[in-house]
């Protein structure tokens, strides 16, 4: 079985790493959050319309993650393709970085939040973009403004990307990232008393513990199947019979 191969585990784990990221999402974004819904002209800031234009940032911020996830995939393959030992460097380099991931959540290692600095200067040029298109009022702009933001700078997304890396093919790359962006949705759409109580959750150190270990059971898992001779069984010893 691939390890990288586009399966429940790997999805999950995406989807688990989003989820339990939530707290920093609403630390990155939450302010970006209130900031857009402000610039929400007064008249127009009934909940259907602010709950339409909240889900259209985020689909937009998502289908992002999602061609971001399958540019990185394609590298991948074209890199891998050339060379096998490359290949298995980058599903090592997969492996790592879900225990990188790991160690984030459980805050046992907060090294990812450095590599955000990858991404400002990209960041200069995409931010007047985004300015240009508020106030926002229609869900094809707050879908657009969304497809900027996801390129924010962001060690998490960074080291999605770089888990895509080995995700095979395009398709799974971009999956890999829907899953991740998919998991950070609660965070950034439930308010008031929810998410005051979605966030005590997911900050829990019990709950990020619980998850960093099982993702990092999976990423073992995911080393081991790259271990030469781990698929080959043993063969059975020939019964010999005394006539």
């Amino acid at each position: 079985m691939d390890p990288t191969g586009l399966d429940l585990p790997p999805l999950l784990a995406a989807f688990v790493f989003g989820l339990l990221g939530g707290a920093h999402c609403i630390g990155m974004c939450g302010g970006i959050m209130s900031a857009l819904t402000f610039a929400v002209p007064p008249s127009m800031r009934n909940p259907a319309r602010l709950g339409g234009l909240l889900l259209g940032y985020n689909l937009g911020r998502i289908a992002s993650y999602m061609l971001a996830g399958a540019l990185a995939a394609s590298l991948g393959t074209l890199l891998g393709s050339a060379n096998s030992s490359l290949r298995l460097a980058l599903q090592v380099l997969a492996a790592v970085m879900l225990i990188l991931m790991a160690l984030y959540l459980a805050n046992w290692w907060r090294g990812l939040t450095y590599v955000e600095t990858l991404g400002r200067r990209l960041w200069r040029h995409l931010e007047p973009i985004g300015r240009g298109l508020m106030p926002v009022v229609k869900l094809p702009q707050a879908i657009a403004l969304g497809a900027v933001w996801g390129w924010l700078p962001c060690g998490l997304v960074y080291s999605m990307l770089a888990w895509s890396l080995a995700g095979g093919d395009p398709g799974r790359g971009a999956a890999l990232m829907g899953a991740f962006g998919l998991g950070t949705l609660p965070a950034l759409l439930v308010t008031g008393v929810a998410a005051r109580q979605m966030s005590a959750l997911i900050r829990h150190p019990v709950t990020r513990r619980l998850a960093a270990v099982l993702i990092i059971a999976f990423a073992v898992w995911q080393l081991w199947q790259l271990w030469p001779g781990a698929h080959d069984m043993p063969a059975s010893a020939p019964h010999s019979h005394a006539h």
